[in-house]
């Protein structure tokens, strides 16, 4: 009888270890997976998108990951402010699907589907750095976050730990760009289980406002002279009524300026008040820059020229860092078996339109880098103008693991474009964008959606936020809005034509030449709407009829 019980133990345990040795197989084979994010990192400030910043040679570790990998032209967000925007990347959802609209969105631990669908797959998860969506991110396995924007110098963390979230921290020396490279580094080697792949999001605060380097870059471009647009000066006929006022008597209030030209917000005031320049630079004196006398265009010139170097000094730290983070994954043979992932939360307008800050509709807030590296099932050198957004990432990233895109998720995976590097027949052609938070902070955007194709561009800028009565309509974000939103905006559309004016400087909205084009891409609005649950009908009445009274203007 004992023999039996032996041998019957003996069996057990074979099968026991042989389950243990197929896990451990399964979990070598799947691939690891960092996705870096930067805030406000945009699309001009790499080499590889070739812009008039191309030439500064901003991003050469970066550069050479992406032409590693895929690199993607036509990568945009759809909502352009930090919380939305990683609410849509951790969901998989709209803003109005996943109910973060603006800035006190939150997201709660039972909706932080894609590190619960990655824990599905056998993953071991992390996220290190910004967070920025207020709850716990109790669905991944370990967190060291910022707590809200976080600072950039000598940050504190939050963690895991025997205290209610957020009481749990740790204090840190160094610049934020160094510290979460430390920590992620520290998580990779020392804190995580060994025999699962990993899936960690390591996101920097860097390159986002105030622009606070760390200071073995204050010479960094100092002597260099930074290319201009040319709409910082002249912006054409970019914008409309709604943007400009009917006579241009809301461009003083309107878009956060690197100019005088806001007079509530201009960078202008930013740099030369002393509110932040000392931080980085105790040295800096900005009588040697600004002197009396000089003209508007010379004043402009100069908070332009300190505006990018500090801009790209932050950018030039995460470009570093990410040469660290890439030497460790080398030295611990994990490199060609790591999937890396480099995008901005959103883009960022480094002046042009005269325009700083990000939620606008125009290309440089709208376009997303975005590029993947992957020997093994990713070419290298490869490129694609096919269209994706940041509803896309979770389930590319759940796909590449293993797994299959969740039905409640809106995005799509684009798992065969980077494979295949060819666009499926029935791929989107398209992408929807909506900002909400109408005149909010003193950099003022109107409200306003669209739809964006290879081609063409068409926004409706909405003009109201809040109802026309005693009791405003959307209360809870009240705090992150500011008190300037029940300021009501023209009403407008704008169109342009991209591939005649990528540089979106003229309005042709209402050329007769461009009529049936405009009415097809107003049809395609309307169904992506509906389709996206993005209609405003139940919600937002208010709005609705604000729509349905201008839909044909």
């Amino acid at each position: 009888m004992l023999k039996k019980i032996f041998n019957l133990f003996l069996v057990l345990l074979i099968v026991s270890c042989g389950e243990k040795d197929e896990k451990q197989e399964d979990a070598s084979k799947k691939p690891n997976i960092i996705f870096v994010m930067s805030d406000d990192h945009t699309s001009q400030a790499f080499g590889i998108y070739g812009s008039r910043l191309a030439s500064l040679n901003p991003t050469p570790t970066l550069d050479k990951i992406a032409n590693e990998g895929m690199i993607f032209d036509n990568c945009f967000v759809t909502n352009s402010i930090c919380t939305p925007s990683r609410a849509t990347i951790i969901t998989g959802q709209y803003s109005q699907t996943n109910g973060v609209l603006d800035l006190e969105g939150h997201i709660e631990p039972e909706r932080q589907y894609l590190p619960q669908e990655m824990k599905k797959l056998g993953y071991e998860t992390a996220i290190i750095g910004k967070w920025h969506l207020e709850r716990e991110p109790a669905s991944f396995d370990y967190y060291t976050v910022l707590p809200g924007q976080g600072k950039y110098h000598d940050p504190t963390f939050i963690v895991q730990g025997d205290q209610p979230w957020p009481k749990n921290t740790i204090e840190t020396d160094g610049h934020s760009s160094d510290m979460i490279t430390d920590l992620s580094l520290d998580w990779l080697k020392n804190k995580r289980d060994k025999n699962k792949p990993f899936f960690l999001m390591h996101h920097f605060k860097a390159p986002h406002d105030d622009f606070e380097f760390a200071p073995r870059y204050k010479d960094y471009l100092e002597e260099t002279h930074i290319p201009e647009p040319a709409s910082l000066y002249d912006n054409g006929n970019n914008g409309s009524i709604a943007t400009r006022g009917e006579h241009d008597e809301l461009i003083h209030d309107i878009g956060s300026s690197v100019s005088k030209r806001n007079t509530i917000r201009g960078m202008w005031m930013r740099l030369w008040s002393g509110q932040y320049t000392k931080i980085s630079n105790p040295d800096f004196d900005p009588s040697k820059r600004i002197k009396e006398g000089m003209s508007d265009r010379e004043f402009t010139h100069e908070t332009y020229q300190e505006y990018l170097k500090r801009y790209l000094r932050c950018v030039k730290g995460v470009d570093d860092n990410m040469a660290r983070l890439v030497q460790f994954l080398k030295n611990e043979g994990l490199y060609d078996n790591t999937i890396i992932v480099y995008t901005g939360d959103q883009g960022f307008m480094l002046g042009e339109h005269d325009y700083i800050d990000k939620r606008w509709m125009y290309e440089e807030s709208l376009r997303m880098p975005f590029f993947v590296r992957y020997p093994k099932s990713i070419k290298a050198g490869s490129r694609t103008n096919a269209i994706i957004n940041n509803s896309d990432f979770g389930p590319t990233l759940i796909e590449m693991a293993g797994g299959k895109t969740p039905k409640y998720m809106q995005g799509n995976s684009f798992k065969s474009i980077l494979e295949t590097a060819e666009e499926p027949k029935n791929w989107q052609q398209s992408s929807y964008y909506r900002y909400w938070m109408h005149m909010a902070h003193a950099h003022a955007n109107p409200a306003h959606f669209g739809i964006r194709t290879k081609k063409y561009k068409l926004i409706f800028f909405y003009g109201k936020y809040w109802v026309d009565t005693d009791k405003p309509g959307a209360e809870w974000n009240k705090k992150s809005w500011g008190n300037r939103f029940t300021f009501h905006t023209p009403v407008a559309w704008e169109f342009y034509d991209l591939e005649n004016d990528p540089e979106e400087m003229n309005n042709l909205y209402g050329d007769p030449a461009y009529k049936d084009i405009i009415a097809d891409l107003k049809t395609q609005l309307a169904d992506k709407r509906k389709a996206l649950n993005e209609e405003d009908g139940d919600k937002f009445p208010h709005i609705q009829k604000v729509i349905d009274d201008h839909w044909d203007d």
